[in-house]
């Protein structure tokens, strides 16, 4: 499905809010759109009406006018059943009006010399007695339509004040609703993160997720809160528009309506080239934040390695890329936006002209002068809502570019996340014939199989990619089994959801994370089934309560992002007593000690003791004298299990468990055996 067509589905969902918008903006545009008709009826009628026909009538009648000891009333006027006397009538040559005493036709071109009027129509020309009006007396006759006047102008300034209101609600409406929208879109990007597999993060750099949740959502926001709401009012505003155009006059409005499919032709093509430049700077702005996400994390080895020079070309070339196009996308845009309207806004008025000083200029076929108005007036209107959608062009492209993003994101294959209570497992765990690979060329364990009973700890140990890590990643369910089975109590864990296996589990990594909050937040992760005191309790078994107790703030004590302010010891101290706090029934340390002092892994050792009682648990070190007690051992080479047994029996084989625990005790052997 297009990407436009899946956010117009994400606008459903608040499809009400949209819609009350939408009626709320085309009642605003209704009530805008009328004032030139207003217009129209003040220059016809109450301005220009004074030219039509008067007759002469009784006195005291209302809307009579007093002149030269006669009584006169307009045509229009007139009472059904009102005695009409002598037609007059009045007419404007240049800025001076003149009366004329009898019946005539003031149709064409006229001109007034030695007290007579004469009018030029085709061949035919007349003369009529006239007599110029002083300004007094032309008062007289504009007069009863003050009144007229004046209520127009009331009833335009009622509905401007009316259309101010419904352009706030509606602007309010579509605002909100835009926004809602993109709420909802955030926060299922944010959730769909969360169920993405961790094989997604392997192949993905972290600055180009952190990309499409904030900058490319971002960009669709703008769609929905600028260019959306552009287009709506501008396709209501033209219909609007045109609908009055067709009112006022059938032929002028086709000639604009050329303006129609002249305009989706300039979009079309700008899209197909904006479609282009809008990928490659969404896809270069990605790799720049990848960039630069990746430097902050290695900025030590940047500058211990005297990197720096390097890394600034680097991100100067993808820089340079993305400059590039944003000037390409520019040099579109201002091609295609002010000047489309300028052509646009200039074949319209061509084309006026064109209908007005052509041969349709004749004296059946005149329009009024309100009527021109008016259409002068919708006209210029026309062209500000074509404006604002043609400047919003970029936006639109830009925005359709970073939802197909999106929403290749959205379509990754995820798990849902199960919200279920599961009973603490007894903690026996089986694998048998496991074989497993990251990729189908080599298996990186095979035909793995061991059993670790409840209450045991089993360690594994092994050259670096012998396969330890992968047996652990493979037990939380991080990866899933292509062959054998894994149990846990019997049951084999790819029946049951991530979640449910992961429950009464607890990791401490090699490099720990701790997240921006408090030592206790890190802890209790603001599980509230954690309290303080299981928060306190944990630090305490693990020894750490004594230098969180020196803290400043204790157990309060802000942890900025990483910890960073905090040793690589105390670091993993904390995350030993998260993973403790949660109790859980099997517990994994992957090289849990490989960054702790002697000191630290003393504390830790003694504490061991009394955790691991009552839990299984998994060791995988690379120093072999944290794993002396372990009731068993696994060795691992090249993903196959080589040895197993206790460290006594394992040094008494004299095989490859000797050999490494040998050789970190500084005593070089002088064969195999």
């Amino acid at each position: 499905m297009k990407p436009g067509k899946r956010l117009f589905q994400y606008a459903l969902i608040y499809k009400k809010s949209f819609i009350i918008g939408l009626l709320l903006l085309a009642l605003a545009v209704s009530a805008e759109l009328t004032g030139p008709f207003i217009a129209k009826r003040m220059i016809d009628v109450h301005i220009l009406g004074i030219e039509k026909p008067w007759f002469e009538t009784g006195t005291g009648s209302k809307n009579t006018v007093a002149f030269q000891g006669k009584f006169y009333k307009r045509e229009d006027r007139l009472l059904p059943g009102e005695r009409k006397g002598t037609q007059v009538r009045i007419t404007q040559i240049g800025r001076s009006y003149y009366f004329i005493p009898r019946p005539a036709n003031i149709e064409g071109e006229k001109k007034y010399n030695n007290h007579k009027i004469t009018v030029s129509n085709k061949s035919v020309i007349k003369e009529y007695p006239a007599v110029p009006m002083k300004n007094k007396d032309l008062f007289k006759f504009y007069k009863p339509e003050i009144g007229g006047l004046v209520k127009l102008t009331g009833f335009y300034f009622v509905l401007l004040l009316f259309a101010s209101i419904f352009q706030y609600g509606q602007h309010y409406m579509l605002q909100s609703s835009s926004n809602l929208v993109i709420k909802k879109l955030r926060q299922d990007v944010f959730s769909q993160i969360q169920r993405v597999p961790i094989t997604y993060f392997d192949n993905q750099p972290a600055g180009k997720i952190v990309s499409r949740v904030t900058n490319d959502t971002e960009a669709i926001k703008e769609l929905f809160v600028n260019v959306l709401s552009n287009f709506f009012t501008g396709i209501i505003y033209m219909a609007g528009i045109f609908t009055a155009l067709f009112i006022l006059d059938a032929r002028l409005a086709m000639i604009t309506m050329v303006l129609v499919p002249i305009l989706l032709v300039w979009i079309k093509m700008y899209r197909k080239v904006a479609s282009k430049y809008n990928h490659i700077i969404r896809s270069t702005l990605s790799d720049i934040n990848g960039m630069v996400n990746e430097s902050i994390q290695g900025m030590p080895i940047i500058q211990a390695f005297k990197r720096q020079k390097e890394t600034v070309k680097e991100f100067e070339e993808m820089n340079k890329t993305y400059y590039s196009y944003q000037n390409k996308l520019l040099s579109l845009n201002g091609l295609t936006s002010h000047n489309l309207v300028s052509v646009l806004r200039n074949l319209a008025f061509v084309a006026l002209i064109w209908y007005f000083g052509g041969a349709s200029l004749k004296a059946d076929a005149l329009i009024s002068v309100g009527v021109l108005y008016a259409f002068v007036d919708y006209l210029n209107r026309l062209f500000q809502p074509i404006t604002g959608m043609v400047n919003q062009l970029a936006q639109l492209e830009q925005a359709l570019v970073s939802a197909e993003r999106v929403f290749v994101l959205l379509d990754e294959p995820g798990m849902n996340v199960v919200v279920r209570k599961a009973p603490r497992y007894k903690g026996d765990v089986s694998f048998k014939d496991v074989s497993f690979a990251y990729n189908e060329e080599e298996n990186v364990l095979n035909d793995i199989s061991f059993e670790a009973k409840h209450g045991e700890t089993v360690a594994l140990v092994g050259h670096t990619g012998s396969g330890k890590s992968s047996i652990m990643n493979l037990l939380f369910r991080f990866y899933d089994i292509k062959q054998g089975k894994i149990l846990i109590d019997n049951k084999d864990i790819m029946t049951m959801p991530k979640q449910v296996v992961r429950e009464h589990m607890g990791i401490v990594l090699q490099d720990p994370f701790l997240f921006s909050g408090t030592i206790a937040s890190n802890i209790s992760l603001d599980d509230p089934s954690i309290t303080r005191e299981k928060v306190e309790k944990a630090l305490t078994d693990v020894g750490a309560m004594p230098f969180v107790q020196n803290l400043p703030g204790g157990l309060d004590e802000p942890v900025i992002e990483k910890g960073s302010t905090l040793s690589a010891g105390q670091r993993q101290l904390l995350s030993f007593a998260r993973a403790l706090a949660y109790n859980p029934a099997i517990l994994i340390l992957d090289e849990a000690t490989a960054s702790i002092d002697t000191e630290t892994e003393a504390i830790i050792q003694n504490a061991l003791e009394v955790l691991k009682q009552g839990r299984t648990t998994f060791i995988i070190a690379h120093r072999l004298s944290t794993i002396k007690n372990a009731d068993q051992i696994l060795v691992l080479d090249r993903g196959r299990i080589m040895e197993r047994g206790t460290h006594q029996s394992l040094m008494e084989t004299r095989g490859r468990y000797y050999q490494m625990y040998q050789i970190q005790q500084g005593q070089q052997t002088s064969k195999a055996v």
